[in-house]
């Protein structure tokens, strides 16, 4: 405060990054049609490794069947990676991406 006389102070704001983490875009596994699965077959898998019901697992299996691909899992990087692994131990085609 030189040449003040009134005693009035200023204050000086500064920008500081904030603490908020920033969210990441979650990971997608996809699994894909192929010719060599039987279809009972891809429904067993995906019951097996996730846990889902029958009717569910189903459901997904159709989609690959008449979509040629659907998304069977979500989660971190690590997870999808792990998830596709084991797809890939049953003989399944899969990927994984950024959604």
């Amino acid at each position: 405060m030189t040449g003040s006389s009134s005693g009035q102070t200023s204050t000086v704001i500064r920008e500081t990054p904030s603490d908020t983490p920033v969210h990441a875009r979650r990971w997608i596994v996809i699994v894909w049609n192929d010719p060599v699965n039987l279809m009972t077959y891809v429904t067993y898998v995906l019951q097996k490794l996730f846990g889902y019901s029958h009717q569910h697992a189903r459901r997904l299996m159709l989609q690959v069947h008449n979509e040629g691909r659907a998304v069977v899992a979500s989660g971190t990087q690590e997870r999808c990676e792990h998830d596709a692994q084991r797809l890939h131990t049953y003989g399944l085609w899969a990927t994984i991406t950024q959604e």
